[in-house]
């Protein structure tokens, strides 16, 4: 193969290339935090070479563990005592009456207010008042 550089400049070119990658590789291992997290679990305070900044940006508030409630729904609702079964149905019952009433009440006519009675007024002519005596008349 036909290089259009000199192999000795060839060479340099890819030491520089192999020390690069190789500088890149070290520098991820070196800066690289001690144990790694599953997600979930909260960072270290103190160790881990991460910042608190770092952690700070990367939690997520929206995300949820599954949960027993959510893998399989929620628990069936307790069951009610007899105290508390008594006082459901009395407040069904209460809430029936009130219905009923209502609908009654809605069912009779209604008969309109009669109008109201037209008082008589004395009505009075508005006097104007006099311009004194010793005033001209404009």
């Amino acid at each position: 193969m036909n290089w259009s550089m000199p192999k000795p400049l060839l060479r340099i070119v890819g030491a520089v290339l192999i020390a690069i990658a190789l500088g890149a590789f070290a520098m991820g291992v070196i800066r690289a935090p001690e144990r790694g997290r599953l997600p979930g679990e909260r960072a270290e305070e103190g160790g881990g070479g991460t910042s608190a900044a770092t952690a700070a940006a990367a939690a997520a508030p929206e995300a949820q563990p599954l949960s027993q409630d959510r893998i399989e729904g929620p628990p069936p609702a307790p069951e009610l005592t007899p105290e508390e079964k008594a006082q459901a149905e009395a407040d069904k019952e209460a809430k029936a009456q009130a219905d009923a009433a209502s609908k009654a009440q809605a069912a009779q006519p209604q008969t309109p207010a009669p109008p109201p009675t037209p008082t008589p007024t004395l009505q009075v002519p508005d006097t104007q008042p006099t311009a004194p005596a010793d005033e001209a008349p404009h």
